[in-house]
């Protein structure tokens, strides 16, 4: 039997890892269940913005964000049979219609109060036209 992981290019290995590792934390310790929906990214982005509100250092929150990026990132493949691209060791998706999408920095963004996982996933699946956050 061939499982998923071992049919997606070797680009989505650590972003995909990344991304298991944040559902898996946010289950148990913070009780709060992931499911690789569009509609999960609300609770993912109220997250980020309560570590920015307590005034959580950057360098204590940098994994969780590189996670809750990475989860964002699979959501939108998941949802749009977008492939994981990585290139001196940045990672990004590249959505069927061709557009490069980086929810990694997206979530730092998010961090720093100017950016949304929920709405790049909307602009990345086509669910909304809030204007093109693709690169």
């Amino acid at each position: 039997m061939t499982t998923q992981y071992e049919t997606r290019p070797a680009a989505a290995t650590k972003p995909v890892r990344w991304a298991a590792d944040a559902v898996a934390t946010m289950r148990e310790g913070a009780r709060v269940r992931l499911d690789y929906s569009a509609q999960s990214l609300w609770r993912v982005d109220r997250m980020i913005d309560d570590l920015r509100r307590e005034e959580t250092p950057y360098a204590a929150v940098e994994t969780v964000l590189r996670g809750f990026g990475a989860y964002a990132g699979e959501v939108i493949v998941r949802q749009t049979g977008a492939e994981w691209w990585a290139s001196g060791g940045d990672h990004w998706i590249r959505t069927p219609d061709g557009r490069l999408w980086d929810p990694l920095d997206e979530a730092r963004r998010c961090f720093a109060g100017n950016g949304s996982l929920r709405l790049l996933c909307r602009d990345a699946t086509g669910a909304g036209h809030r204007g093109d956050r693709g690169r």
